[in-house]
């Protein structure tokens, strides 16, 4: 193999390199926000929750007046 066709191999072996440092960098990004969501999902849920049950017991306090 040539010098110049080894250099050129070394060229694209690098610029590789960087590619999938770069595609991890991103990944570990996109990890930290989907953990993101998926904690505010959670709090989400959790108010949801509490206003279904508050509503419920409204609910049944007006259902205990017209009975």
């Amino acid at each position: 193999m040539s010098l110049e066709l080894l250099s050129k191999l070394e060229t694209k072996i690098q610029a590789a390199l960087e590619t999938i440092e770069l595609l991890k960098l991103e990944l570990e990004e996109e990890k930290q926000k989907s953990v993101g969501l998926s904690e505010q999902n959670q709090l989400l849920q959790q108010e949801l929750n509490s206003w279904n049950e508050k509503v419920t017991g409204l609910v049944g306090l007006l259902n205990n007046q017209i009975d």
